[in-house]
């Protein structure tokens, strides 16, 4: 039988329109009986989609998934500006004519590739110590410096006309950690004279975790029992593919779970600095370690969590 303290893995939640990303944690840290539980990127309280949730050991992962790239299904409304760039802020009509869907299909080119964006007024951001949305809701908001963001994939998939007075276009948006879909919204609005802001907002993909995998909030509860939890928990090391398998011998793994370096004979790669995951005979999970000279060096030391077959 699963003891509920000792469940360790990430969770893959489908975060409902409403609850805070802080909320999902406090609920799985619930339903787990787990203390250490954390999330892979904040969604606003209006968005919906992939949370990862990384609870126990998997905590010590998280590092890694913070530059992981993320995809979206984007509803931008064109017609006013909001105070937030999004539909929970005060919204100004603007007198101007508003885009046709071509328009906006021309629009989006400026926006592809790597591109230069200021974060919302009302965000995370911290300046000088200070949250960007504490001094906006005090009514002192700051102007944020732009910063660099890629937009692999920008894409026109739908166009609503219902309102005419404000039209909507259904994007799908392949992009960098950092980025942010209110912005662009925001940003296309203005190269159009028109004004935008983000009407809903869909996070299909965060990294290696899909939206079609998640479970939803319901699903969740109803798989309170700490054997239902942990069958629905992803490895530890899920997503982290891009670091290669190491297996270790019997000796080595003993030197490693001390935390000490060591050279295994062969088979490593030759790129300075590469990052690995290092397993025991059974495949199980020993470390992430960095290659330094020909030795490796363990970043982050695990015992007795089991991945998939090397």
């Amino acid at each position: 039988m699963t003891d509920v303290g000792s469940l360790t893995g990430i969770l893959v939640v489908d975060k409902p329109i409403g609850p805070t990303s802080h909320d999902v944690v406090a609920l799985v840290r619930r339903l787990s009986g787990v203390r250490r539980v954390g999330h892979g990127g904040t969604l606003d309280p209006f968005a919906r989609g992939v949370l990862p949730i990384f609870i126990g050991a998997a905590t010590r992962v998280v590092e890694y998934h913070l530059g992981d790239p993320k995809s979206y299904r984007a509803t931008v409304v064109f017609g006013a500006r909001s105070t937030t760039d999004d539909l929970e802020g005060e919204l100004t009509p603007i007198e101007a004519a508003v885009p046709d869907r071509a328009a906006v299909e021309a629009g989006l080119g400026a926006f592809r590739g790597t591109i230069r964006q200021r974060p919302p007024a009302f965000s995370a951001v911290k300046v000088a110590g200070r949250r960007a949305y504490r001094a906006a809701r005090a009514g002192k908001p700051i102007e944020l410096p732009e910063r660099t963001v890629t937009i692999e994939r920008l894409e026109l998939t739908g166009w609503d006309e219902g309102d005419p007075g404000r039209p909507a276009a259904v994007l799908e948006v392949d992009c960098s950690a950092g980025t942010y879909v209110r912005s662009l919204a925001r940003d296309l609005g203005e190269r159009l004279g028109t004004g935008a802001y983000l009407g809903t907002l869909v996070r299909t993909a965060s990294g290696s975790f899909r939206l079609r995998d998640a479970l939803d909030l319901e699903t969740l509860r109803s798989r309170s029992a700490a054997a239902e939890l942990q069958a629905v928990l992803l490895p530890i090391d899920h997503g982290l593919e891009r670091f290669p398998v190491h297996r270790l011998s019997d000796v080595e793994v003993a030197a490693v779970t001390r935390g000490q370096i060591v050279r295994p004979a062969g088979g490593l790669p030759e790129e300075p600095g590469q990052r690995l995951r290092l397993v025991d005979g059974e495949a199980h999970l020993v470390a992430i370690a960095q290659m330094v000279g020909g030795r490796l060096h363990p970043e982050k030391v695990f015992q007795d969590v089991l991945v998939g077959p090397a």
